[in-house]
């Protein structure tokens, strides 16, 4: 309860002195004041008592990846997809389906490729499998941080769906294709078949869609069977708890039944199952929670400087992976777009650069990166993920507004899909 209590109210602090005094973001904001916290700490500690070592003996006792993938990701998830509309979706489709599955691929191979002759240049053996461990669990996109600067920036609806819909959908992918590779790293690659691969496939990520369409259209029909907002607030919830539960039970994956789910009682559930009032309370409901546990996450991204000490030592690492995370997404993404205008997809010139720059990555991929299991090359993957997420959040997440606001109106194709 005490890691609880001093988390929230740092959360609640850092919000407070970053809307009083800084004025940024929310989510770039609270990273930011966590890192120049944590920093001070760092530095003074040692002559405050001690209160380095105190604080970063606190900090291991919360287990990253657990919070976040078994408790935040779920409601984060849900609460993300249950605000984008069928309508919007269906009008970018086709680029989401294409750029969070085989664009995600692309992404992660050409990482793994570039880092892996990078460091062979520089005379440093890091296997196959970890540079492409690497590429997938830096590859998936994270809108939190990037979506208030985008609708402020007056980036069109379909740039901003696309960017929503790609990270809703790459997450849970990406998920997948972490697990596989790790399961390579833990079997060898000879005692992994294709078959074991598409079945694993099938397993996390047709079953989780599955399951969250199953629950989805459970409580659907539940929610129109009544006409009282706590009630069908707190079923939303048990979908949540339990759908994600059920889904990690059946070895299926979790985030992709959340983001199945919440899409069906987004669209036909809010508009056929609940009345005016409930689609408010629900709306209330939801945002307060994805608000609180944003706070809480970026903040938790910004303590973790405490024990991911990226140092003179190491930071030549930050020089490596950055360039080729970006380069590798702004290749598929590119690839993605000019795929699809061959079979007469129409987009204006400037969304390859939009939707290269305000692709994010978020705790997700800090969470991946610290579920490794334990190796000599574990270290060095953790600091470049949390670099690439630092550097996307604070560096990208300030300055995709002035490049939407820069580019906003030239050369638009008003038949362009994006």
């Amino acid at each position: 309860m005490s890691l609880i209590a001093i988390l929230l109210s740092l959360s609640a602090i850092f919000a407070y002195i970053n809307k009083k005094f800084i004025k940024l973001p929310s989510a770039i904001g609270l990273m930011a004041v966590s890192i120049v916290f944590s920093l001070g700490i760092a530095f003074l500690g040692k002559s405050l008592f001690g209160l380095d070592s105190v604080a970063e003996q606190w900090l291991r006792q919360i287990d990253f990846h657990s919070v976040v993938m078994d408790v935040m990701l779920a409601f984060l998830l849900f609460a993300g997809a249950l605000h984008v509309s069928f309508k919007d979706l269906k009008e970018v489709g086709g680029a989401i389906a294409l750029t969070s599955t085989l664009g995600l691929l692309l992404s992660s191979l050409i990482i793994g490729f570039l880092l892996l002759q990078s460091f062979a240049l520089l005379g440093i053996s890091l296997p196959w499998i970890y540079c492409w461990l690497f590429g997938a669990l830096i590859s998936p996109t994270d809108p939190i941080a990037v979506m208030g600067i985008l609708k402020k920036a007056g980036v069109s609806q379909a740039i901003e769906s696309k960017i929503v819909g790609e990270s809703l959908i790459n997450d849970g992918v990406g998920v997948v294709l972490f697990l596989m590779l790790v399961g390579v790293l833990q079997s060898g690659f000879d005692a992994v078949s294709a078959q074991d691969v598409l079945y694993l496939f099938l397993q996390e990520a047709v079953g989780g869609a599955l399951i969250g369409l199953l629950l989805g259209q459970t409580a659907f029909y539940l929610l129109r069977t009544i006409d009282d907002y706590q009630v069908e607030v707190l079923m939303t919830l048990a979908l949540v708890c339990g759908g994600y539960t059920l889904a990690q039970y059946l070895h299926s994956s979790g985030p992709i039944a959340m983001v199945a789910a919440g899409l069906l009682i987004g669209n036909p559930g809010r508009r056929d199952a609940m009345s005016t009032e409930t689609r408010k309370r629900l709306d209330e409901f939801w945002e307060l929670v994805d608000g609180i546990l944003n706070a809480v996450l970026f903040v938790l991204i910004g303590l973790e400087t405490l024990l991911i000490k990226v140092d003179s030592s190491n930071f030549w690492l930050l020089f490596v992976a950055i360039p080729i995370v970006l380069f590798a997404r702004f290749l598929s993404i590119g690839s993605a777009i000019n795929l699809l205008k061959l079979f007469g997809s129409k987009f204006n010139p400037h969304s390859i650069k939009l939707l290269w720059w305000g692709g994010l990555r978020g705790g997700i991929s800090i969470a991946l990166a610290l579920s490794l299991p334990q190796s000599e090359f574990k270290e060095m993957i953790v600091k470049m993920t949390y670099g690439v997420v630092v550097f996307s959040v604070l560096i990208q997440g300030l300055t995709v507004g002035p490049l939407a606001n820069k580019l906003r109106g030239k050369n638009v194709d008003p038949k362009a899909v994006l």
